[in-house]
């Protein structure tokens, strides 16, 4: 048996690679933070820093084992020259590691400073009428069924039903690891081709959704809202929720003048739980506007011309006349549209944009 090549270089290389030292540096200063005196005054505050903290020690004892099993592998390189059971323990040794670094390099590509923040998916239908009012509640199904295979927590936050079928818009929030680093991947128009279940003549119609994807910004990240450029209106809620729907007005509207930016929640049954769900969102979504218009500046001191949201198409799904899913972005597509839509496949197209995005940055061309 030929014995696998391995480097015999320093295991702990890969500690430049994943910013060892610059973890242990931030614990370390994390752990003095929380030890001096006063640091529990501010509960939510110093809350944060110790989940920050555990995260980075969680991170480091991953390193420092996966350091210690490229040791081993080095060592059972070195003593397995001939011996084929041992040959064989080192294939599927290194066989696990090459999986551990793959899963390490890509936890690398969520340079977002929000990466770890909850993510607040909103699914509008676009043109193509009852179809786009179809097409957007399939997309919503895609993203749930996602959150269900990777064990992230979601919750309804305001639904608006088609007259026919389907939904107008959606909104709800996602709470895993990297939620909105991953989430956002998908921010953009979704197109669909399809033979229209709802044309009687079994036409092929296209139909448009957009997503859009902002984190959840907590209370202690400064957003300035001045009160005289929101108006808040109250309304009766609409659709499925149980006996109080459609008997108080427990819905809430808050429009933010300047920006034109409109949030509702009407799946709390109070009036006060929805005002300060639609509150929280308002605030993410007018920290999202603001990073994107100092994005839009930046771009233009560049020359790039960046062409409007709505009609940057990122993705196409056709089930007719033949079956393809493919991101527009980056070029990754698959046949198995049924994998996509109804399991929630979406990792593939997730970490072909991440990696585009990572290898942009290398190249400065962001």
């Amino acid at each position: 048996m030929t014995r696998p090549r391995i480097s015999t270089g320093a295991p702990c290389s890969s500690r430049s690679i994943f910013d060892f030292s610059g973890k242990e540096s931030r614990a370390q200063e994390l752990e003095l933070d929380l030890g001096r005196d006063g640091a529990w005054d501010d509960p939510a505050a110093a809350q944060q820093t110790s989940q920050e903290l555990s995260r980075l020690r969680g991170e480091l004892d991953d390193l420092r084992k996966l350091e210690v099993r490229t040791g081993d592998a080095l060592e059972l390189a070195e003593l397995s020259d001939g011996d084929a059971a041992m040959g064989d323990q080192l294939v599927e040794e290194l066989a696990g590691l090459r999986s551990e670094m793959e899963k390490r390099e890509l936890d690398l590509l969520f340079q977002d400073p929000y990466s770890d923040y909850p993510a607040l998916l909103s699914v509008h239908a676009g043109a193509g009428g009852t179809d786009a009012q179809d097409w957007a509640e399939m997309l919503l199904r895609m993203y749930l069924r996602w959150a269900e295979g990777h064990r992230v927590r979601t919750e309804l936050l305001d639904q608006s039903e088609g007259e026919e079928a389907g939904l107008k818009s959606a909104t709800v929030r996602f709470d895993g690891v990297h939620a909105y680093g991953r989430l956002r991947a998908e921010k953009g128009v979704h197109r669909l081709v399809r033979i229209s279940p709802f044309d009687a003549q079994h036409r092929r119609h296209t139909a448009f959704a957009l997503v859009d994807v902002y984190p959840e910004i907590p209370d202690e990240v400064e957003v300035e809202i001045d009160e005289k450029d929101v108006r808040v209106d109250v309304y009766r809620s609409s659709g499925a929720g149980g006996q109080h729907v459609n008997k108080t007005s427990s819905a809430v509207r808050i429009t933010h003048l300047p920006t034109g930016i409109v949030v509702t929640c009407q799946n709390e049954r109070s009036q006060q739980q929805n005002r300060a769900t639609a509150w929280r969102v308002l605030r993410s979504r007018l920290l999202d506007y603001q990073r994107a218009q100092r994005a839009e500046h930046l771009n233009d001191l560049k020359g790039d011309l960046i062409s409007p949201e709505w009609g940057n198409q990122i993705r196409s799904y056709v089930l007719q006349p033949y079956t393809l899913v493919k991101d527009l972005r980056t070029g990754f597509e698959v046949g198995n549209v049924q994998a996509v839509l109804e399991e929630g496949d979406l990792d593939p197209f997730i970490e072909a944009f991440l990696r585009q995005e990572a290898e942009r940055r290398e190249h400065g061309d962001e």
